[in-house]
């Protein structure tokens, strides 16, 4: 959305289940509602926070400054929910593990990320793959949205990492997520029809989105 577009869009709600697959597995973005489209001569907007609890970038939630590395953010907290299988918020885990990102970063600092990890990725997949896509995630969380990598640099990383290490098998497992929950598969197969899916959302959206930019 960011650069595989004409014109760069921010999501703005990057969550799980706003990722959907086809049966191919191609990505598909949805829910549109507070999307914004940015000027190229704009590094962010100011604006009312909106989004999911759990998914916000914290940056955004103190300063209302909306930039990229915002949906870079919340994806990297997609990522964790793949390999974790947890909710990013979850009342009914003790109260030091409630909050997804922080027992992720805790976990992994300490060389345990084991403990948390969904049992099937346990089973399924090499460890340097695991501590990868470990590693991604926790650059996308940095709390400074300067030093956290563009969606770009993620989706090439993620692609590199499924050639080299033959990970597919994390990307593509549905029933990872629970409640029917889906996933994203960013690989630059799926990148045309995703931009297809924007697309068409924003034709379907009214052409204020582009007025109020």
């Amino acid at each position: 959305m960011h650069c595989a577009t004409s014109i760069p869009i921010l999501h703005r709600d990057i969550k799980s289940s706003n990722i959907l697959l086809d049966d191919k597995y191609a990505a598909k973005v949805s829910d549109f509602g507070t999307s914004k489209v940015v000027p190229d001569d704009k590094t962010h907007f100011t604006t009312e926070v909106k989004g999911t609890f759990g998914y916000l970038d914290p940056e955004y939630f103190q300063s209302s400054q909306f930039t990229e590395k915002s949906d870079v953010y919340s994806f990297g907290v997609v990522l964790v929910e793949l390999i974790t299988g947890e909710k990013p918020i979850s009342f009914a885990r003790d109260e030091e593990e409630r909050n997804l990102v922080a027992h992720f970063i805790a976990l992994t600092k300490e060389n345990r990320l084991h403990q948390i990890l969904q049992p099937q990725v346990a089973r399924e997949a090499s460890r340097e793959d695991i501590d990868a896509i470990a590693n991604l995630s926790v650059k996308c969380l940095r709390l400074n949205g300067k030093k956290r990598p563009t969606m770009k640099e993620v989706s090439m990383e993620l692609e590199a990492l499924r050639k080299s290490q033959k990970c597919i098998e994390i990307f593509q497992e549905p029933h990872l997520f629970s409640d029917k929950e889906s996933f994203m598969d960013i690989t630059r197969e799926s990148q045309d029809s995703m931009e297809e899916t924007i697309i068409s959302s924003l034709e379907m959206k009214s052409a204020s989105i582009l007025t109020s930019a």
